[in-house]
């Protein structure tokens, strides 16, 4: 698109010069007075006004004035034949990019447009990015209607306005950088930076360098000076991340700064004032540290001035549905893929999932999800055994599910080992067993309804478990499954393959005949 340009200027082999000589690469309108440029500018947007200062009736201060004031402002120039110091200073006040004297160098005025254009692009841009970090960090961009969480975000909306250091508590994974953001987004610095340093990523000197900059000379490989975080977010706001794991001769500057609202470089003797908001994060609890002498009391009760505790995943089940449809969306966005459809019943197997790594696993495994099935459903037969909760097995029974080509998914889950007996422990490998040749029955199951010619591989597998659990336990054969009369027979090998306790009231011996009887017996059994 072809930059608009507007020459006002009264005298007309002046304006009409000009525009010969910018018709070639811009648009160019022309008007003869401030009041002509008033309504030029209020029928169509330009993006550079080039005016004189001294004309008849309002002068060229007046337009600069008017083109400032309009929704989509211009890049101003000003020109004059009257040029001096006085006046330039005066255009420059007023609002204008630039000033040039007459008569005007054509090279230089094409240099001038260029460089006003990019100016004002770059300044679209940086609104722009304002106003997608407003909706990315607003108060609307946290995902969740859980109570915790809505008692977290009015105690950001209390705190943001004011100018307090805040120290946000909370596991990781919890989303304590975006509640400082939050933080900073919706308080009178949001136009001013943002910068975050992850404390335990950094080595002790390394991050006392980070943080508060350096002279030249102040350590072997520091050739110049260095500007540190602190001062690149005067005005601004500083959080610090894992603040537990900073070293006691930084905790001791640290101090002072919030004492002082002052810093001094490494190798400096010079105290720098700064306005920095600070906002510090932790998984750890500070006051055992304290308790046990790895952090100063003194800091500590400096940071705490307004904590925020952040509360895990696990707590705010109700949000998971929401988050799970979040990511997922974003991703499906990111990836170019159909959405994913998630299946109540696995919906309700990943709400009762403790999620130990918080919102971080729940995101990584939304990713997964839409990566890897790319559309569909995703039932609960797809999830993996830790999402189901699993347990540990017996060395036999594990081992006869390995021979007979068990997979991963039998493994237990760290969580509830040696939670369960040996009996439990097995109904729980028979389960995943079950599961596992569920999910398989459902994936490959024809469309035109008929039963496939083979049978899935994991029935042999729950056979094979099932005879090893037996064979450990030979004086259960034969026993009774109450209230009913009905006799396990194993004398064989197709029996011990198919034997299972009858969960029925009637008398009988059992004999069952096929792999979809024995999932039915297991699963009530189990």
């Amino acid at each position: 698109m072809v930059p608009s340009v507007l020459i006002v200027d009264d005298e007309k082999h002046t304006r009409e010069g000009l525009q010969q000589a910018l018709v070639e690469n811009y648009d160019v309108t022309v008007a003869a007075n401030a009041d002509e440029a008033f309504n030029l500018m209020d029928a169509q947007p330009f993006e550079v006004i080039l005016t004189d200062l001294r004309m008849p009736g309002k002068s060229g201060l007046k337009v600069i004035d008017k083109a400032l004031a309009l929704p989509n402002r211009p890049a101003v120039l000003m020109m004059t034949a009257y040029g001096n110091i006085e006046t330039a200073v005066e255009a420059m006040k007023r609002g204008a990019v630039d000033f040039l004297t007459k008569p005007v160098n054509i090279e230089r005025l094409e240099v001038l447009i260029q460089r006003a254009l990019k100016t004002k692009t770059l300044e679209v841009e940086v609104k722009q990015l304002h106003e997608r970090l407003d909706e990315k960090f607003s108060f609307d961009g946290i995902i969740g209607t859980s109570g915790k969480l809505h008692d977290v975000i009015e105690r950001v909306k209390l705190v943001a306005p004011s100018r307090a250091t805040i120290l946000i508590e909370g596991e990781s994974g919890t989303g304590k950088e975006l509640i400082a953001q939050a933080v900073h987004q919706a308080s009178p610095r949001s136009r001013a930076p943002f910068i975050a340093v992850h404390c335990a990523a950094l080595s002790e000197n390394l991050l006392e360098s980070e943080l508060f900059g350096h002279e030249r000379g102040a350590f072997t490989g520091a050739n110049e000076r260095r500007i540190g975080r602190f001062e690149s977010a005067d005005g601004g706001t500083l959080f610090l991340d894992e603040i537990g794991e900073i070293s006691s001769s930084t905790q001791v500057k640290l101090l002072r700064f919030l004492e002082t609202k002052s810093i001094e470089r490494v190798g400096g003797s010079k105290p720098i004032d700064l306005d920095v908001r600070l906002v510090a994060a932790t998984n750890r609890n500070l006051e055992q540290q304290v308790r046990e002498g790895k952090f100063r009391e003194d800091l500590f009760f400096r940071l705490n001035v307004v904590r925020i505790a952040m509360p895990p995943l696990r707590e705010r089940a109700e949000d998971i549905p929401l988050l799970l449809a979040h990511y997922i969306k974003v991703f499906s966005d990111e990836n170019g893929v159909p959405p994913l459809t998630i299946e109540p019943g696995a919906l309700r197997t990943l709400q009762a999932y403790p999620w130990p790594g918080n919102i971080r696993e729940l995101r990584n495994f939304c990713e997964n999800a839409v990566v890897l099935r790319r559309g569909g459903t995703l039932s609960e037969y797809d999830l993996d055994a830790k999402y189901r909760g699993g347990s540990l097995v017996t060395a036999a029974t594990q081992a006869a599910v390995a021979g007979a080509g068990g997979t991963a998914a039998f493994a237990p889950s760290p969580a509830t080992a040696g939670s369960l007996s040996v009996e439990e422990n097995e109904k729980h490998l028979l389960r995943e067993a079950l599961l596992k040749s569920a999910r398989q029955s459902h994936q490959s199951r024809p469309v035109d309804g008929h039963q496939p010619p083979h049978a899935p591989p994991q029935d042999r597998a729950v056979a094979r478990a099932r005879r090893a659990r037996l064979s450990q336990r030979p004086h259960r054969l034969g026993t009774r499954c109450a209230p009913g009369r009905a006799k396990v027979r194993t004398g064989s090998r197709q029996g011990a393959s198919h034997v299972g306790p009858r969960c029925g009231s009637g008398g009988g011996t059992m004999r069952m005949g096929s792999r979809h009887a024995l999932s039915r017996q297991m699963a009530c059994s189990l």
